[in-house]
């Protein structure tokens, strides 16, 4: 298999190569997600600019 003899250092490089594209695909669903500290700065910041 992938001309690696062993099926465990193959399965190894499979499950590697699939962590990594699982975090290139979270990161990239996420990539604008300002979540709930951001805009509890946000609030923060808008009530000092009302002062």
């Amino acid at each position: 298999m992938l001309g690696i003899a062993s099926t465990e250092l193959a399965l190894v490089y499979i499950l590697c190569i699939a962590a990594s594209v699982l975090c290139v695909v979270y990161g990239a669903l996420k990539w604008n997600d300002t979540g709930p500290l951001n805009e509890e700065l946000d609030n923060v910041l808008d009530e000092k600019e009302k002062d």
